[in-house]
């Protein structure tokens, strides 16, 4: 057994499908499958139960996950180490990130990282924060900043930057455009423009109106900031936002205060409950003693 053939295994064990897996690794799908029956032919056991509809883990395949991912990160926690006392000329890091959080540049933490260790290659991802946390879980991010969707999931913790509230923006001429703060019944048969439900403003969004019993239609669901708030401009519907959001078109767009029951607009990094790269503990210094987390 060496390390390649668990990195293998964890890939398929993330994945559940070899053709995905081996896209991730960058290798044909037959060496990948051929890494994996030797390492069940040197474990006597099977690590998969593999049918024509879907593919899962064993029991013993369970029992090998956990160990797999503690020896990867600790193999990765002595490259560290080397590299912490050699300083951190080379590495990886992967950074995710939410759309417009507003409350850090994520672009300049990334160009100041990059500027400080260019020999460090960066990788950035930018989609819903619901999928940036799984990615930081499954250990295909070493950080991500992101709105907090709840609580954090196992494998995962949350340092929190800020809170900001939700409020609801609408075009000038909109009914409730001339409230300074709307209730939850004014909301019943309004339509909406939200993002796609991975993003974490929509889910606390989602959740606030569950809380309050109010039923929601959304009829238009975008992933990008920008044109959420040119269909709100165009009259498609109104949008809950988070603050920063609902401050960038002051001139055009009408911005109420939602129900002091509203739910509030948390933004995190999201980093592994376990030790974390010395590249990212390096990215992250400056931004962790600037907002005291």
């Amino acid at each position: 057994m060496d390390l390649r053939q668990l990195e293998h295994f964890v890939a398929v064990a993330d994945e559940l499908h070899f053709t995905r897996a081996a896209e991730r690794l960058f290798i044909s799908q037959s060496g990948l499958s051929a890494s994996i029956r030797a390492l069940e032919k040197e474990l006597a056991a099977d690590l998969f139960i593999r049918n024509t509809r879907r593919m899962e883990l064993t029991d013993a395949g369970r029992a090998l996950l956990e160990e797999s991912r503690r020896t990867l990160a600790s193999v990765a926690a002595g490259r560290d180490a080397v590299a912490a006392v050699r300083g951190l000329h080379r590495g990886r890091l992967r950074v995710g990130t939410e759309q417009c959080l507003g409350i850090v540049d994520v672009t300049a933490e990334l160009a100041r990282f990059h500027d400080d260790h260019p020999g460090v290659e960066l990788q950035v991802q930018q989609t819903g924060s619901a999928d940036l946390i799984e990615e930081v879980r499954l250990g295909r991010l070493d950080v991500a900043f992101v709105a907090e969707p709840g609580p954090a999931p196992e494998d995962v913790r949350f340092l929190r930057l800020a809170t900001e509230p939700m409020q609801l923006v609408c075009r000038p001429d909109h009914p409730l455009a001339g409230r300074g703060a709307t209730g939850w019944d004014a909301l019943a048969d309004a339509a909406f423009v939200d993002f796609h439900p991975t993003w974490g403003s929509r889910r606390i969004t989602d959740r606030g109106f569950v809380a309050a019993g109010i039923p929601r239609s959304v009829t238009s669901e975008v992933n990008d900031v920008h044109t959420l708030l040119d269909l709100v401009e165009r009259g498609m519907g109104i949008a809950v936002v988070p603050a920063p959001i609902a401050r960038k078109r002051p001139d055009v767009l009408a911005v109420v205060a939602l129900p002091a029951d509203a739910p509030s607009w948390h933004v995190a990094i999201a980093v592994p409950s376990a030790a974390i790269t010395l590249a990212a503990e390096t990215f992250l210094a400056p931004i962790r003693a600037r907002f005291a987390v």
